[in-house]
């Protein structure tokens, strides 16, 4: 079959889903390219359009047989009556930047009509990198060179791009409550997200029904969707939520297959990393009330006005936030904005020119904070200052990147849109912990092709099966420093991390740094002593518990109130507690909507976990794991950091949104998150005194990145003994490390004889895009949240400690407060310091990492 009968069928068979074809792959670009060297008059069109439009840009592989393909068209080396040399330039010209960069600038030196065909292109491109020098030397002599660094300096590749309009009609497509980014990208259609249009089909498929006819039939009103809900974005960073969300309601890139920008978000409140996501698409977010917005309305968006009418009546004021927003939508997202600006100044400088209202300026606050929290020392370290103060737009080096497996296959999509063969971020992290236990044909692929992709970046690859990112990232991270990840777990313990969507951590790998609208802070601090049989994750659940007591919280979606959204949760009260405990605090704080969040903690737990991460990847350089170069320098700057410990402090004036005191002594019995939201905490005696909430267990789950192995060693101790469970029992360890551990150990032959379903370490039940619980199952799990149908469809989930985890499994329901309080201090009294006992591998003679599991 020839190469355009084959794609023909693929084009059918992709039809019959609603979507376009993928885009073209190396082969299919060396295929489409024989084509146009030895056309039939009838196909020379289509080969022509397929080499324009269906291409992906940057530095895919691709992208790199159809740049060098049109260099030699545009040299002279090759003819091609297809298409001519000045074409062969415009289309360079579309392609973003990387391999198309070199041929451009070469054209510079061709004749005038080419050359000037070169300059129009290069003005309109920003992933230049290396390149701006070489136009920059060129330019002394190159007169064309000269007329790109001006355009450049005077911002032409803003300025000629139409503005943010001053009024935008739209109809409204409504999902009343919340929307979490489950629903927009389920996790069990994790596979597709890098295929956008395919994994745009499964968006509302578990919240709604008829989205797509509702979404067709609204577009016949002749206006844009405007997507409109009380809550959006909640959960997840994945951005593909977001790109789900555009490919029904946002524009075609030209140029660009299978990806769109543009859109319009409304939210009474909008999560703030989903906030972030849709300014780094293009798509504009608007927080508003959106209680008089209805299904169907024909509504008038007036943005800088900062109001919303329909039928002529105002419904809504909202200010336009951040104030650069306009700018960012102009760019064609906040990422190019900044790529942008930097170009436009680096092109100043080199003409010894200053133009300083091109751009809108960042709104910072007038004036010194009072004091500083320990969030913005972080901050303002990263930034090369003291602090920074909240409303404070900064942009500041993040040490520490991290990637999984089900957003990887998109940032690795991102990276090479952003044309970038080399990581500028000094650590890049990238695990396979959501797709190893059960892989779909796409995902055994990722694991084969990712690792090098990250690797040759300088970038370090984990292996299938090694365990959960979060539990391998923290122990790459250096005190105090700025992190980020593509995952909203992306919580650490030591320093702060700022977790995001795929396009932007592809931007702080590659460039180093991220963009941040500093968030004011919130102070969590304990106080009192820790109560007999009470743990960290009922801490954890005390968080929530005492804002909703102080109406700092509300767990209805209509109105709903959170202090903590989009602000930092700064702990403190527990300075002794050890770095993998405190872990459990940071992590949740995704569960809260918090920016970030840190934990105050003394010098010596850090001391002694950075020591046992050192000989950890020592025994990664030792087992093969790449880049040894990057993981060697990490381990060099944590023994650097060993020998001057010295941690930041927050300033006793520093200002917070809001305090909020917790006393561990009036802390008597569990708490729990109930069935189905992390924010509707009530105590163990509370929910069985309510006769609505389930009070059976039908299976429960141990694992995920809210357990080390001190809960397993728990979970193990309680069970002992007792036989088999009248449950369904999974439970599934953070890492290989623990998995081999308590092998050792003799847990695991405890977990069988309760008849326990043993999963390889990873993420597992967790996110739901694995192995899933029955349908309507009434669960008790340690993992992260539990949204509508996240671990199974209608299930009804209790989130909280691994102690009660196992009491649930031995009983098949929910203890009474009596029960568990006498039978958990019981079995776990006087080994302590045993169970919850820590993984130092520098205390372990010639420790070696196993290959594989």
């Amino acid at each position: 079959m020839s190469f355009l009968a084959e794609y023909q069928a693929h084009v059918l068979e992709r039809a019959k889903e609603n979507i376009p074809p993928l885009p073209l792959n190396a082969e299919q670009v060396k295929a489409v390219i024989e084509g146009l060297l030895h056309p039939s008059n009838e196909e020379i069109e289509t080969f022509k359009e397929l080499l324009s439009h269906r291409v992906s840009p940057g530095v895919d592989e691709a992208a790199k047989v159809k740049a060098e393909f049109l260099d030699k068209i545009a040299k002279g080396t090759l003819a091609c009556e297809a298409i001519s040399p000045k074409e062969a330039i415009s289309l360079l010209g579309t392609m973003l930047g990387g391999y198309n960069i070199k041929p451009l600038i070469e054209a510079l030196s061709l004749e005038e009509d080419l050359a000037k065909e070169a300059v129009e292109k290069l003005k309109e491109t920003l992933l230049v990198y290396e390149g701006f020098n070489e136009i920059l030397a060129l330019s002394k002599y190159n007169p064309y060179a000269k007329e790109i660094l001006e355009s450049w300096a005077k911002a032409e590749w803003f300025t000629r791009r139409p503005p943010l309009p001053h009024k935008i009609l739209l109809t409204v497509f409504k999902i009343e409550g919340e929307t979490n980014t489950d629903d927009l990208s389920p996790a069990s259609d994790a596979f597709t997200r890098s295929d956008i249009p395919l994994h745009a089909q499964s968006m509302l498929k578990n919240r709604t029904q008829n989205a797509f006819v509702r979404i067709e039939e609204l577009k016949k009103k002749g206006f844009p969707l405007v997507y409109v809900g009380d809550v959006v974005g909640t959960g997840s960073s994945r951005k593909s939520a977001c790109n789900s969300l555009v490919w029904h309601m946002g524009h075609e890139i030209p140029f660009i297959p299978n990806k769109k920008a543009g859109g319009v978000v409304i939210g009474t409140s909008i999560a703030p990393i989903f906030f972030n996501t849709c300014e780094d698409s293009g798509t504009l977010p608007i927080v508003a009330d959106a209680s008089k917005l209805n299904e169907g309305d024909v509504i008038a968006l007036y943005p800088y006005e900062g109001r919303i009418e329909k039928a002529g009546e105002g419904v809504a004021t909202f200010n336009l936030t951040p104030n650069t927003l306009s700018d960012e939508i102009r760019a064609g997202g906040r990422i190019n904005l900044i790529i942008g600006r930097g170009l436009t100044a680096k092109a100043q400088e080199a003409l010894g020119i200053k133009e300083d209202d091109l751009f809108i300026k960042p709104q910072n606050p007038q004036g010194k904070a009072r004091g500083f929290t320990l969030a913005q020392k972080m901050v303002g370290r990263a930034c090369g200052v003291e602090g920074i103060a909240p409303g404070t737009y900064c942009e500041p080096r993040v040490a520490t990147v991290g990637s999984q497996d089900t957003t990887g296959a998109m940032t690795r999509d991102e990276i090479k849109e952003l044309a970038s063969l080399g990581f500028s971020a000094d650590f890049v992290l990238q695990s396979f912990c959501h797709t190893a236990a059960y892989p779909k044909p796409s995902d055994v692929k990722l694991h084969a092709t990712l690792p090098q992709f990250i690797s040759t970046r300088g970038g370090v690859s984990l292996r299938p099966g090694d365990g959960v990112i979060h539990s391998w990232l923290n122990r790459m991270i250096l005190p105090d420093t700025v992190g980020t990840g593509g995952d909203s777990h992306t919580r650490f313990p030591v320093g702060i991390s700022f977790p995001a969507g795929s396009g932007l951590v592809a931007f702080a790998a590659v460039t180093g740094s991220m963009p941040l609208d500093m968030p004011e802070s919130i102070l969590v601090r304990f106080r009192g002593e820790l109560q007999k049989g009470i743990t960290l994750r009922d801490l954890v659940n005390a968080i929530p518990y005492y804002a909703i007591k102080r109406g700092l919280l509300t767990v209805e979606k209509q109105g709903k109130k959170n202090i903590f959204s989009g602000k930092i949760l700064e702990i403190e009260g527990l300075p002794r507690l050890k770095v993998e405990q405190a872990f459990e605090l940071s992590d949740a704080s995704a569960e809260r909507s918090a920016a970030a969040c840190t934990v105050r903690l003394d010098k010596e737990p850090i001391i002694e976990f950075l020591r046992s991460n050192i000989r950890l990847i020592e025994a990664m350089i030792e087992a093969g794991y790449e880049s040894q170069e990057t993981l060697a320098r990490r381990a060099q700057k944590m023994r650097a950091w060993c020998e001057n410990p010295e941690l930041l402090e927050p300033d006793s004036d520093a200002e917070y949104a809001e305090i909020i005191e917790i006393d561990l002594n009036e802390i008597t019995e569990p708490i729990l998150a109930c069935p189905n939201d992390p924010d509707d905490v009530a105590t163990l005696s509370e929910v069985l005194n309510n006769p609505a909430r389930p009070h059976r267990i039908d299976e429960v789950f141990v694992g995920s990145c809210m357990t080390n192995i001190g809960h397993y060693r728990a979970l193990g101790e309680i069970l002992k003994g007792e036989g088999a469970v009248p449950t369904t029992l999974w439970i599934a360890p953070p890492t290989k490390m623990d998995e081999k551990q308590l092998t050792q150990e003799g847990y695991y032959a405890i977990f069988g004889a309760a008849g326990a379903r043993i999963e390889m370490p990873g993420c597992s039940l967790c996110m739901g895009n694995q192995a899933r619980v029955r349908d309507g199952a009434v669960v008790f799990s340690t993992s992260t949240r539990n949204f509508n149908n996240r671990m199974g469809k209608d299930a009804q989930v209790y989130l909280g400690s691994a102690e009660l985890a196992a009491l649930c499994a031995m009983l098949g329901r929910l203890p009474t407060k009596e029960e568990y309080l006498a039978l958990i201090p019981q079995k776990i009294a006087g080994k302590e310091s045993q169970i919850y006992r820590y993984l130092n591998f520098h205390e372990i003679e010639d420790y070696r990492l196993t290959q594989g599991r």
